[in-house]
Formats: structure tokens, sequence, C-alpha cells
């Protein structure tokens, strides 16, 4: 059969085509195998960039089994792949090769047979037959021998084995450890079947100890871990449990001295361990419980788990007492009952009541308080009812009844009170770590007195308000401190003035601590005659409050700043549009979320709003190695680029700018000329284009060389034996800006005086001419070599060769022949169609002694200097060229050959179509 081996070669990274060569064995190059039985392919795909090679054999034999190898190589670049290819003979057709059965047959080897396996997997009725078959004698003792063989156990490498599963807290660290029986095994450490590069994980050996490290484990590191020594192992799991959480976060409380005070927290799973004071679990709740609060026992409270961690802030206030108590009083009908008691507050009220019936004042029941908010003080000839704190509950009309034996006289007044409305529209204008500073309007009405405030805040989803200052606040701005990073909270404001307080403002938006980082590296993208796209990266500081979007703002210098989307840009990508055209707009953009906004990432200096394109220059792919040109020889180089708007153009000779009046430059929108009329040598060297736009810009450069190789320097000859003569010279003093890389050497007889090359490319300053003519005398000349070409002048050498006689000819009697012959036409003219606009020739060989006259005729008439023709003599080979003949130029040619013996002529018909 036929067998095709195909092998392909990926060249998309190799500079130069590469060579494959098969191989078979380790040195036989299968190319010198070529043939009808072996034969080579290779195709190439452009589009793929890959080169297919083939090898065939054709009818394979066995003796093409065997070892082969391909072999390709680029340059230092080598690959190789080996393969096997094994024949098997086939079967028999039906044709008897009888010289084949009468050779002597070849003795069979038989195949070995393993007993063992075969009792091991016969059925025991079967023993003694197999014993029978292979000469076994004596069958039954080898069963009992084999009975009290024992079975050795498979060694282990191990000493001691990894545990059967290892369990860590997510973030801890973990070290699975194992002993091994030899002190320097080698180890590899699996993870789910993958080995584990040293880079993500420590290893470590300790003597016989191999130790796995896992630092700050995550719950990617939950998995199967193996331990291999050579074809022995062992196994474990890691179970990284994930921390528990605080779902619900702790309360602050205000209680009195004494109270009952229990801090609640809620966490994400059941059996959550929480480190805090003494606490009592249900479930996800943790509640730490205080029995009988005390002044020390204000502070902050704190709660962690593995995964979070939440705290609650607890004031306490002096417990009020009851420094005198009610008394029993047994009075009789109609007589007036006094009851008294005695608080520690004087600006606490207290409320009266009967059979826990809540007692309101009336005419028959009168209720006084002295010391407290309310209270009448008497005097000899002068009575004051006081309110302290009035609230709009005390608005309303009051009467003073005065009473004396005489009778009795009263006056009604009517009292206003006057508190100040909410102040308005509360908000967070910035956050810190721990910290909030908020804002608000004074209220619309301050009640005719000024006022002052006072601030509250609960965090979000508690009903607890907590107040954030005692003594009352002057400004319209707060600073709340001692706030806890990433919990959500809310702010409500009192406005206070001498008459009371006033209701609560609207509660503020909800905020948080630390907003983010100002977005990180602002730039354009892109910018159009009305557009500009920006881009940024994420802040660098997220924090807990998670990132919302992002607000993009412009303006001109000396505006205010301009909002360019309604909504919040999630992605870190804007295009703002509708930009005046030719303006210069500045760009800033600020990072929102629930805390706020963060500090700007701002432009460095104004975008102008125009169509921009990045300058690209697009260098001609002749100027990406050397350019090398002669002296003298004009230079005219065109450098397309790209650029929107048009790019300043600079053009740099070796770092210097170039002068205008040596080199010639025009830019157009498109392209940058480079012209020099006459290249001198002084225009080498490395010329850079750069190419700007505002603060963009592109650089290409290339390197010209100017040569103009000299000749080599005295030449001569420096000696002359048999028929040869030898040349010496000295290299050139101007190598013409580039290196010589060889001479050509040319000879002359001094009786010619025709030149002919002896050697071209000489690497040396010196050489041996040889087979020169005995008795003549000759000349030489040198030229100087680089890769430009020859010098344009050559050395001549000092002296000549004279090549001695060193025989005598003895010479024959001269007989003169007489060479005088009529003119004959050796070669005719052949009619010829050729086609109008090309050049044609017609040509003849002559022969004749003296040299016969030429003359051309066309249809008979001599042809004479007609310019269109030109008539060439080259020892006897006479060639008429006729140039762009037209069809006018058709007809009959006749060339005629004359001399003093006679003449003769030829003719030809040349067609033109």
């Amino acid at each position: 059969k036929d067998l095709i081996l195909i092998a392909k070669v990926d060249s998309s990274a190799l500079v130069k085509k590469p060579t494959m060569k098969w191989m078979k064995g380790k040195w036989l190059d299968l190319s010198s195998k070529a043939g009808a039985h072996m034969q080579f392919k290779e195709t190439y795909d452009r589009n793929t960039k890959i080169y297919t090679y083939e090898m065939m054999i054709h009818k394979v034999v066995l003796g093409d089994a065997g070892a082969y190898r391909c072999e390709v190589t680029s340059k230092d670049k080598c690959d190789s792949s080996s393969f096997g290819i094994s024949v098997e003979a086939g079967e028999d057709e039906g044709d008897l090769d009888f010289s084949a059965l009468l050779k002597a047959a070849k003795e069979k080897v038989e195949e070995e047979v393993d007993v063992w396996e075969l009792l091991k997997n016969a059925h025991p009725s079967e023993y003694e037959k197999i014993a029978f078959k292979y000469g076994i004698t004596d069958l039954r003792g080898m069963l009992r021998r084999l009975k009290k063989m024992k079975v050795e156990p498979k060694h282990s490498e191990f000493l001691t084995k990894l545990e059967s599963c290892y369990t860590v807290d997510k973030g801890k660290r973990i070290v699975l450890k194992c002993e091994v029986m030899d002190p320097n095994a080698q180890v590899k450490w699996l993870k789910n079947g993958q080995e584990i590069k040293p880079s993500a994980y420590l290893m470590e050996t300790n003597g016989n100890i191999r130790t796995l490290t896992i630092n700050k484990t995550t719950l990617a590191d939950d998995a199967a871990y193996e331990c291999v020594v050579g074809e022995d192992k062992c196994f474990t799991e890691v179970f990284v449990k994930p921390p528990v959480t605080i779902t619900k976060l702790m309360d602050d409380y205000h209680v009195v001295v004494g109270e009952r005070v229990e801090f609640e927290v809620e966490v994400s799973e059941e059996g959550g361990h929480v480190m805090k004071y003494r606490f009592k679990k249900e479930g996800k709740k943790h509640t730490l419980i205080i029995q009988e609060a005390t002044l020390d026992d204000i502070g902050m409270y704190h709660a962690w788990t593995n995964g979070g961690h939440t705290k609650g802030e607890l004031e306490v206030e002096k417990q009020l007492q009851v420094l005198q108590d009610i008394a029993d009083l047994t009075v009789k009908a109609s007589e007036q009952a006094l009851f008294k008691c005695e608080v520690s507050d004087d600006k606490v009220t207290g409320k009266w009541y009967k059979d826990g019936v809540e007692v309101m004042p009336s005419e028959r029941i009168k209720m006084t308080h002295e010391g407290g908010r309310v209270r009448v003080e008497s005097r000899k000839d002068l009575s004051c009812f006081i309110i302290e704190g009035a609230e709009r509950e005390d608005e309303g009309n009051y009467t003073i009844v005065v009473t004396n034996p005489a009778g009795e006289d009263k006056a009604v007044l009517h009292v206003k009170v006057v508190v100040p409305d909410a102040p308005e529209h509360v908000k967070c204008t910035s956050v810190g770590e721990d910290c909030a500073t908020i804002t608000w309007e004074p209220p619309k009405f301050d009640g005719g007195a000024q006022i002052k405030y006072l601030m509250e805040r609960k965090k979000k989803g508690s009903s607890r308000w907590t107040k954030l200052n005692f003594d009352v606040h002057e400004p319209t701005t707060y600073e709340a401190k001692r706030m806890i990073e990433g919990v959500v909270y809310e702010m409500r404001v009192f406005a206070v003035n001498s008459i009371g307080l006033s209701p609560p403002s609207l509660t503020s938006k909800p905020f948080m601590p630390i907003p983010t980082s100002a977005p990180m590296r602002l730039t354009v993208n892109d910018v159009t005659d009305s557009t500009c796209t920006l881009k940024w990266l994420a802040p660098e500081r997220v924090g807990a409050g998670g990132l919302d979007g992002y607000v993009i703002e412009y303006c001109k210098d000396g505006t205010e700043w301009v909002t360019a989307n309604t909504d919040l840009c999630e992605r870190q990508t804007f295009v703002v549009r509708g930009l005046p055209v030719g303006e210069k707009i500045n760009f800033r953009v600020v990072a929102v979320n629930i805390a706020g906004r963060s500090p700007p990432a701002v432009m460095s200096q104004p975008v102008t709003i125009r169509e921009i394109m990045h300058p690209k220059i697009r260098l001609p792919r002749h100027l990406r190695t050397k350019y090398i040109r002669k002296v003298g020889e004009k230079i005219n180089l065109t450098i397309p680029f790209q650029g929107k708007p048009r790019p300043v153009a600079s053009w740099f000779k070796d770092g210097v700018p170039i002068d205008p009046k040596v080199i010639n430059v025009r830019t157009t929108n498109v392209d940058s000329i480079f012209f020099i009329r006459s290249a001198e040598r002084e225009h080498s060297g490395t010329y850079e284009l750069v190419l700007k736009i505002e603060n963009m810009e592109d650089r290409s450069s290339f390197q010209l060389r100017v040569v103009k190789p000299a000749p080599p320097l005295n030449v001569r000859v420096t000696d002359v034996w048999g028929f040869n003569a030898a040349l010496e010279w000295a290299p050139p003093t101007d190598d013409g800006n580039c290196e010589v890389s060889g001479y050509t050497i040319q000879k002359a007889d001094m009786k010619t005086k025709e030149w002919f090359t002896v050697y071209e490319h000489n690497k040396r300053t010196h050489c041996t001419v040889s087979d020169l003519i005995m008795g003549n005398e000759y000349m030489f000349r040198v030229y100087s070599e680089n890769m430009c070409g020859l010098s344009e002048e050559p050395r001549n050498s000092k002296n000549t060769a004279t090549i001695a006689k060193t025989l005598q000819l003895k010479q024959a009697p001269y007989q003169e022949k007489d060479m005088s012959c009529v003119p004959k036409f050796t070669q005719p003219l052949v009619d010829r169609t050729v086609v109008a606009g090309y050049s044609t020739a017609i040509s003849c060989a002559v022969r004749g002694f003296p040299k016969p006259k030429i003359v051309w005729m066309k249809n008979k008439m001599i042809i004479g200097d007609d310019p269109k023709y030109l008539m060439q003599n080259n020892q006897g080979v006479v060639t008429l060229n006729i140039r762009k003949p037209s069809t006018f130029d058709g007809g009959k040619y006749t060339c005629v050959a004359i001399n003093e013996l006679g003449r003769d002529e030829v003719e030809c018909k040349l067609n033109i179509r």
C-alpha cells in the first residue's frame, strides 16, 4: 500500500522560509532517495501562512520499517518530530514460489508460556490437563508449596500520610503535612488533579517531612489535594468555611441609671461565635444584657464575628429619685385635700393617677409644679405664673383669681406660644472615615427669637434616635463624629428658641461614611467637532458603600461646571455631546455612592473641541533599512502620514533641525516631501520626522548614506614568471561612506588595448593573473567595489608585464595566399511579419575580400542615410534595424554587397500588421 506522511509548519512568526528535512534513523537524509518509490511535496497557504510538507512512500515494503524524523529549521530556530513506521507482511495471495519452497525450512521458535498465569485463570478441574501439556509431573507438590508462600505487602513510600480531611475558616492559614520514607524523595502536590505551582503556595522540605502551606485561605482553596512520590500517593480534602457575617446591626441606646439594657445583633447563621461580653443566644440572635446600667457603662459597645463587626453607643442618665413620697390623707367631706411629691430633678413634670386612671386638671382639681417647667411664685404684692420651655400645647386662655374675706376678683389673659418651624433641606455634604458634615437651612419662621439647633441621628432601619449634642448649636453646619464606616445613617435637626423646641425636620437622605476616592487616569479617547469621548479607571478605594456610578461635568474657563449626564454613568467611558466647535473645554469626573461624591478627577489641561486623529507616520518600506545613494544623485522622498487637524511636521538630522537652504522640505495635509537636488557626502546621517498635534506626537526616522567609492591606490606588477603576473595594490583612501566589499581586476594587451575582466569580487589586495600569451606586453587596472557598485574610475598599474619568449620558433617559408574573393551571401534574408510600432531587425551574412561595401534598398530604392534605419556590419554579419515601423515600411528589402571583384545581393519581404 501507499503511505502518505504530512507535516505542517506555522511560519507567521518566522522571518525566512523554513527548510524541511526528512530523516530515517539517525543520519540518513531521505532527500537523496527521492524517486518513484519515495516522493516529496511542498505547498504554502498565504492566508494562514502555513507550509504543508508531504512524504509519500509508494508501495511500502518491509525495508521501509524503522524510526523516522522530520526536522524544520529557519535561521536560529529549529524543531523536530519523531515517529516510527512498522510494516506487516501481507497474506499470500496464492502464487507459488517454488524456489522459496525448496529452501530449507526455518525452525519455528515457540513462544514461552507463563504456566502460572494459565493455572491462575483456569478452573481447578483443568489443572491436571495443563500440567500434562506443559510437562509438570508433581502438580500436587507445587500447589502445596504455593499455599505456604506469603503475600508480601506492597512497599509504601510514606511513613505518615495526610489526614483524611482538614477544616479551616476563610482567611486563616492551613498546613498540610506528611512524612516520606526517603529524605531525598521528590514530591509533587496536586489540587483537583492539577499540579500546584510553587508561586501560589508554599512548599517546604525538612528531612523526611513534606509540607504544603496555604496562607489566607479563600473559597477557591476548598478542593481535594494529593501528595505524589513516584507511583505512590496520599489524598486529603480541605474544607474552607465562609465567615459568619452580621445581618442586623446594633442600635444605640439612651437609658437611665439602673435600667435594663439589651444590645441585640443578628448574624448570618446559627452557631456563629460572637466575641463580646456576657450574652445569650437565640438562633441567629445574640443579645448582650446589662441588668442594671450605671454611669460607668456609658460608651461604645462592639460585636465581632469572624466575618463582620458592628457597634452601638450607650448613654446613661442619672435615675430620677422621689425625695418625698405622697403621704396618706384623711379629710372630711368638702375639705381641701393636698397631695405633695418631691423629686430630684426640677425639670421633670409628673402625672397624677387615681386608681390607675390619669387625673386631668379641672375647676375642682388644681395641679401645680414648683421648680419645674410650670410653677407659681407668690410674693407679698405679686403672684407669678411661670412656664419654662413653652410648647404649642401651652397656648390658650389663662385666668388668675384673687380672693380675700371681702370678695374675689379675676383676670383673663391669652397666651400665644410661638415655637420655631422645623429646619429645612437637611443633607449630608461630605463624609470621612468616621465623620460626616451635615448642613440645613433655617426654618421659615423663627418664632420671633434667636434660634439654635439640636441634632439627632439613627442607623437606617432602626427606630432609635440618638442625640448628637446636648448643648445647643448655633451655625447651620455640623460635623457628626464617632460614626462607623460602612453603616448607613440618617439625620434630623430641631430648631430651639427661648420659647421652645420645634418639630423635627424631615430626615436626610441616607448616607454612609467614607466616599470613594477620585477616579483615576482620566484621558480623552476621541474628539470630534461636537463631541468628546472620555475614559477613566475605577477609584483605587471604593469602600463599603460600593459604587453607584459617575457624574461627568464640563465648563469653559471662568464659567460654572455643567453636568453632562442626567443619570449616573455606570461604565468607565462617556461621550459628551453638544459641545461648541473650537472652544477649549475642561472636564472632570466624580464617583458617586451612598456616601456621596468623591473628589473629582480633573483633566490637566483643557481640550479643544475639533476632530482629532492621532498623528501616525507611514514610513515607506524601502526607508526602514539604510537608504543608500551615490554622490550627485537626486533624492526625492515622500513620507505619508495621518492626523487631524493638520499636524505640525519638523525634520531633524542627527537630533538637530535641518537647514532649509540645504534640504528642501514641503508638507501637505497628508504627506511630507524630502528633496535633495544633488546628494553630497555630508548629507549622510539619521533623519527624523516629528509630527505634533497639541500634546500628541509621533516620530519616525531613517538612515541616509551617500556613497562614492574611490579607486584603489598604487596598483603595480610585482612579479612575472612563465605565463603569470602578480599584482598588488593598496585600499582606497575613500571607501565611499560604505565598506569596500571587493575589487575587479582587468587586463589589456598593449597591441589591441582591449580590456578583459580577469577577476570579480576579489576580496584581497593582491592577485595572480594567469594564462598570459607569450611575447605580449600587458597592462592592468583595478576597480574598487562596495554595495553600491564599482568605483567610477579605475586605477591603472604603474608598470606593465612582458611575457618573454622562451622558445625559438622555426617558421616554414611563408607562401602568400591570394585571399581575394567575390562577395557571397552565406546566410540569406528571411521573410518576416512584424507588429506595427515595435522595432525590428533583419540580418544576413556575407563574405568577400577586399571587404565589400554594403548597400540597403527598399523596393529597389537605396535607403541612404534615413535616420529611421540603422545599418550595422560586424565581421560579416549585416543587420538593418527599423525603429518603430508602420504599415508604410512594409515591402521588399534588398541587401547588396559590392567590391572590385563583383557583387551579390539577397532580398526578403517584410509585412507590417
